[in-house]
């Protein structure tokens, strides 16, 4: 009678003797089907919390060419989560967050201004009514400072902007150093 419980090959190698249990199959299959799991939730894990540093906020945007924005102009960034407003003292990547509560602040273009250079265009807080002019400074509401901004540098004739939200720069009122000329 033949031992059912062997788990040895024959002496001359053949694996077809070879009996696995049904108790010995379902535990490899188990501890196969969980270290998938952990592996990929793993992966999932690193790739999620992995900075994007290229293109994508928390990294450098090449935001354009400095003689595509006119003075004056405000251009929305979604993906840097910014606003590259061009003043008449230089460059300003101004944070769309609110300083209020963190709200994402919208650049109105059709708004009444708030400042000298155009009849028209604010930001205007939609959470609780701030409202900032192109050169980020709080005109009304409760927002206790001007938005943020983020470090600009003009890099063979293009604006950079580094969205490292470690490197954005709280300030307490404009200041024309603020800026960054091309």
């Amino acid at each position: 009678m033949a031992n059912r419980n062997n788990h040895h090959t024959s002496p001359s190698g053949d694996l077809s003797s070879i009996r696995v249990t049904r108790k010995h199959f379902l535990r490899f299959a188990l501890l196969a089907a969980v270290g998938a799991v952990a592996t990929e939730g793993g992966a999932a894990f690193l790739l999620f919390f992995k900075a994007k540093k290229v293109g994508a906020f928390g990294g450098k945007i090449v935001a354009g060419r400095v003689e595509d924005f006119p003075v004056g102009s405000v251009t929305r960034f979604q993906e840097g989560r910014f606003y590259l407003s061009h003043t008449p003292d230089g460059f300003v990547a101004l944070y769309q967050k609110c300083t209020h509560l963190g709200c994402t602040v919208p650049w109105k273009p059709e708004d009444a201004s708030e400042d000298d250079l155009a009849n028209k265009g604010r930001f205007n807080c939609p959470c609780h009514g701030s409202i900032f002019n192109r050169y980020g400074v709080r005109k009304a509401g409760p927002a206790p400072r001007p938005l943020d901004i983020f470090p600009v540098s003009i890099v063979d004739g293009k604006v950079v902007v580094d969205t490292d939200p470690n490197k954005a720069i709280q300030r307490s009122a404009w200041d024309p150093k603020h800026a960054v000329k091309a």
